[in-house]
């Protein structure tokens, strides 16, 4: 089990990173790669396929954090609505990024009742990914 404080530097980093975005460029370029997406609209920003991406991680994370016993409850889906409120989607746009994280979420919940060595690396993995994601597009878009 992760007791509580393991990882909270990975934890703080992408927090931290999450409130530097703030409300990034939509700008109405799309000759990006990021609208070949499927579901993708023709107005989204060029990060959209990150974005999405990292609400997937959010989801799977508000799972499987409190199931490896770290005590926080909240802090992904808090960190989710932080990104949508920055963002300030269209509501076509906003569900699609809910269902990443939606879809995050229920796919581990389907795999895993308790903490396992996988749900674990799975943790590490997605922090890692996670705060690369929002290093990325912070460092691209950001302001």
């Amino acid at each position: 089990m992760i007791r509580p404080g393991r990882n909270s530097g990975w934890m703080t980093a992408i927090a931290l990173g999450l409130l530097l975005l703030g409300p990034l460029p939509g700008g109405s370029q799309h000759a990006s790669a990021a609208d070949a997406n499927v579901g993708a609209g023709a107005a989204d920003p060029p990060y959209e396929q990150q974005l999405q991406r990292l609400a997937e991680i959010l989801g799977a994370l508000h799972y499987l954090r409190p199931l490896c016993g770290a005590e926080e409850p909240s802090v992904w889906r808090d960190q989710m609505d932080q990104i949508l409120a920055a963002e300030d989607p269209t509501p076509e746009r906003r569900a699609r990024i809910v269902s990443q994280f939606n879809l995050g979420f229920s796919s581990f919940a389907t795999v895993y009742r308790t903490c396992t060595p996988a749900a674990l690396a799975a943790i590490e993995r997605y922090l890692l990914e996670g705060k690369k994601l929002t290093r990325d597009i912070t460092a691209r878009y950001g302001r």
